[in-house]
């Protein structure tokens, strides 16, 4: 399923199925024992439930990620960090190498310790990106470092230690990747070895 999520690609998708179907059951015809066909992706499985055959190969939606409604899926992962400094800048004062977070109002700029070498996309600086904090979308000022990045929390009240969602559950991670154009699954295979990861049960 080459573009199953498309809708403007439905007649080359249904023109898949149907060649699949037609050859497989000219392989099932011949043989004398059941075959297990399958051909449904995440999104296949979403949007063209009529073709499961006998199985179904779900991918990318174990992580909660849809291509029609996120509503019906659960989110499965959460990447966090916490706010590590707050420094108070003037106006006209930069943020980041090479100057490129050019404040033009008396700001708050918090320090949060995640950056490229973690996963976190460089085009997600200076504005591009935002994270949330208190359920409060916050955007990430200046280029993004090797293991940090500065957000503005300017009036927020916001303290050393507070909570910051890079992706979650209030905030998912196909949010995120439209911000920069990419799609969730490079941002989930991007996240680095040295991100400690933890793991709930139910």
């Amino acid at each position: 399923m080459a573009s199953s999520d498309d809708e403007k690609h439905d007649d080359f998708t249904l023109a898949q199925i149907k060649l699949f179907e037609k050859l497989t059951g000219k392989i099932v015809k011949e043989l004398n024992y059941p075959v297990i066909r399958h051909i449904l992706n995440s999104a296949g499985i979403e949007r063209f439930p009529e073709f499961q055959f006998d199985m179904v190969r779900i991918g990318i939606g174990l992580y909660g990620i849809s291509a029609i409604d996120e509503g019906k899926l659960m989110n499965v992962s959460t990447l966090k960090s916490s706010i590590s400094q707050i420094k108070k800048l003037n106006a006209n004062e930069t943020v980041g190498y090479d100057r490129k977070g050019k404040l033009n109002r008396d700001s708050e700029i918090a320090v949060i310790p995640i950056g490229y070498a973690d996963g976190l996309n460089r085009k997600f600086g200076n504005g591009n990106g935002k994270v949330l904090i208190s359920d409060k979308l916050v955007p990430i000022v200046g280029n993004i470092c090797m293991d940090m990045c500065m957000i503005d929390v300017t009036g927020m009240g916001a303290k050393e230690g507070d909570e910051v969602i890079i992706f979650g559950d209030n905030y998912r991670i196909s949010e995120l990747a439209k911000q920069i154009d990419t799609i969730p699954y490079e941002l989930l295979t991007g996240i680095s070895q040295r991100v400690k990861r933890i793991y709930f049960y139910d």
